[in-house]
């Protein structure tokens, strides 16, 4: 129940920033969600000393979110400073398309390891995915002209939502029941458990997991991160636009 919650927060947060992104924003074609050069300073959270003596998953979970939120609410006050200040703009001027394609690709070299091992668990839902994601976003403005900025802007969640459907479908039919128990945990949507354990309305509020707490060590690295991550997404909005361009 608590990971359906975590994931639920994490999917509100991501959707209400894709909406502002894909209104008020750069309007590109992107889904604004967590970013990956977060997940290793939440890993050293997670594996602090000063959590074993916690006992109860319950209460040792609650104090790693309590623990996060605090670390990136210090983290996050290094972007406002920098955005509001305007110091940040004389650094995106210099910001060419020779220096941000070779970052971008070595980004997504970096993910890849991540990315494709996951296709080939289960390429029967993997590659549809990857192949409608592709005509969504190329194709299918072209030929239906009225929606053009819809495909463009969220041509991902088109992707996801198709394909999940069909995978469930496949799940509830019956595909994958003499199917290998590695292929049923990589195929079927009803292995996790996320979806039966969350409720089908739930807003999340702040602090929902308590009052956030805050450690020195922690708020550093997490600020670090969120240097790189502040340089990470001006390069990949300008590759983005010489995409679409």
């Amino acid at each position: 129940e608590d990971k359906a919650k975590m994931i639920q927060t994490i999917l509100f947060v991501a959707g209400i920033n894709t909406l502002l992104q894909t209104t008020f924003g750069t309007r590109l074609p992107a889904v604004i969600g967590a970013s990956y050069t977060f997940v290793p300073t939440t890993i050293s959270i997670i594996l602090s000393g000063r959590f074993s003596d916690t006992s109860n998953p319950i209460d040792r979970f609650e104090s790693i979110m309590r623990a996060t939120q605090g670390a990136l609410i210090v983290a996050s006050t290094l972007q406002m400073i920098l955005g509001f200040s305007g110091l940040w703009r004389n650094v995106v001027r210099f910001l060419s398309p020779i220096s941000a394609v070779p970052l971008v690709g070595l980004v997504g070299f970096g993910l890849y390891e991540f990315g494709f091992p996951g296709v080939a668990k289960c390429i029967e839902i993997g590659l549809p995915e990857l192949l409608i994601l592709v005509f969504v976003s190329q194709y299918l403005p072209h030929v239906i002209k009225s929606g053009k900025n819809v495909f463009d802007r969220f041509a991902v969640i088109f992707a996801v939502v198709i394909v999940w459907i069909y995978a469930h479908l496949l799940t509830v039919g019956g595909a994958y029941n003499g199917a290998a128990p590695t292929t049923q945990t990589s195929c079927r949507t009803d292995r996790a458990g996320i979806i039966g354990a969350a409720p089908w309305i739930r807003v999340p509020w702040p602090f929902q997991w308590g009052a956030p707490s805050f450690d020195a060590g922690e708020a550093f690295a997490m600020m670090m991160a969120s240097f790189v991550a502040l340089v990470e997404y001006p390069f990949m909005t300008v590759t983005s636009q010489l995409i679409l361009n």
